[in-house]
């Protein structure tokens, strides 16, 4: 097992990277890169879009934004220091949205409509926790994930992210012309760029700009914003410093039906399937191969994150594959940096007007850096796979994921919404489908050797 995800992982080392993750860095640098990470990562949306899709007024989608960041803050901290032990940052995942709306609405919306949302996550996620415990997770990556596989997740996983950058941060960012998003994505990818550039070309005394690359664009992005006039402060002048999170049983209780229970054990399957990439982008680009004690306890960290967002809650949390991208650009994989960024979380958590400072940024801003994280994401898939004999075997087991990835992207809505539930949740994560036919065909097609 060991030995195939180490051909998993032992390619070039093209990401230079200048503090590996075991390293210590100092307490100001950890605070300001955990920063950046979490300005990368867009945590606020998933909530957003649950409040809009079923309903919730406006108090009870601030609350529910602040426990997906309490939440988040706390996974992170749960797998990056005392399960999985790698640099790596939890979010609420976008897979289970369909499920939740369905959920509520089957249990009548409204407080009965969410409890039953929040049960049946909770037992799912202790489902999860049995998985990593018990070693059955395990099994399956081992039977069933060998390099080709590993790398077309990893190059799937950056290539479903591109149009969603492309689409819906920049070409349909709210708040600006199409013409005004265009360019705050261009000019934030371009600072990024040169960041990076500076960092390369000029080693040690350009090695801050490489460092906070992404938050010096996302700041350089900002302004242009607001030298535009589509930069938006009212909700952070608006928004109370300090603001107390929800609590079980007095704020949202949990209730339990079977039917409920199911659907979201599908989900938590599907959501395992994509996380899976996520962990071996991560790995791939700090160079160390995952072990089998990485991958069980990495499974229960991520039941134990889903838990918790449970508890506080909130909707299930993953692995965020962006960050792997932002690692690649920084050189900085230190899991200090990763800890930071978990307290950061919980900090935005309690304050209503950082959690708005960070929303406040453009789009579109954000857009411009997120397409080329995943665009190295994507790159450090085919890294993986290039030592590997690509025979006409694995040119179809390649192939077809790619294929799928992009057309389950672009699918329109009413189509998936004509199809069953469950095939539903499955198409609704591109990189799960993709992940699923590509073990498939690499089982089921004849080999060339």
């Amino acid at each position: 097992m060991e030995t195939q995800h180490r051909k998993l992982t032992n390619q070039t080392k093209q990401t230079q990277l200048t503090v590996l993750p075991d390293e210590k860095i100092s307490f100001g640098q950890s605070a300001l890169l955990g920063l950046q990470h979490v300005m990368a990562m867009d945590v606020y949306v998933v909530p957003f879009l649950i409040a809009m899709l079923i309903g919730l007024q406006t108090g009870q989608a601030s609350a529910l934004i602040q426990s997906t960041f309490i939440a988040a803050g706390v996974a992170t901290i749960v797998q990056t220091h005392f399960c999985m032990k790698l640099p790596m940052a939890q979010g609420p995942s976008y897979v289970p949205l369909g499920a939740i709306v369905g959920i509520n609405a089957a249990s009548g919306s409204g407080d009965l409509g969410w409890s039953t949302v929040l049960g049946a996550s909770l037992i799912g996620a202790i489902l999860v926790i049995i998985l990593g415990y018990t070693g059955i997770f395990n099994k399956i990556v081992q039977t069933f994930i060998p390099p080709i596989v590993g790398g077309t997740i990893i190059f799937v996983v950056g290539l479903s992210l591109m149009p969603v950058g492309l689409s819906d941060n920049i070409f349909n960012g709210a708040g600006a012309s199409i013409n005004q998003n265009i360019y705050l994505a261009l000019i934030s990818a371009f600072v990024l760029i040169i960041c990076v550039m500076l960092g390369t070309v000029f080693h040690q005394k350009g090695r801050l700009f490489r460092i906070a690359s992404v938050i010096i664009a996302l700041i350089a992005g900002s302004i242009a914003a607001n030298i535009m006039g589509v930069l938006d402060l009212s909700p952070v002048s608006q928004a109370k410093w300090f603001s107390m999170p929800q609590i079980p049983f007095a704020d949202f209780s949990f209730s339990f039906n079977f039917s409920a229970i199911i659907t979201m054990v599908i989900i938590y399957i599907v959501l395992m399937a994509e996380t899976t990439g996520t962990w071996f982008a991560i790995s791939n680009v700090i160079d160390q191969p995952l072990t089998n004690k990485q991958i069980n306890r990495g499974v229960i960290g991520e039941g134990i994150g889903c838990f918790i967002a449970s508890l506080l809650g909130s909707t299930p949390v993953t692995g965020y594959s962006t960050n792997a991208g932002v690692i690649s650009i920084t050189g900085i994989a230190s899991r200090r940096v990763f800890i930071a960024a978990g307290i950061w979380f919980i900090v935005f958590g309690f304050s209503g007007k950082l959690a708005a400072l960070i929303s406040a940024i453009p789009s579109a801003v954000i857009g411009g850096v997120f397409v080329i994280v995943c665009g190295i994401i994507a790159i450090s898939g085919l890294q993986v796979m290039k030592n590997e004999h690509i025979g006409e075997k694995e040119m179809y087991v390649i192939a077809i994921p790619v294929i799928l990835t992009l057309a389950l992207t672009l699918l329109p809505d009413d189509f998936l919404y004509s199809l069953p539930t469950t095939v539903q949740y499955l198409f609704g994560s591109p990189i799960a489908t993709a992940a699923l036919v590509a073990i498939f065909l690499n089982k089921i097609l004849p080999s060339s050797k």
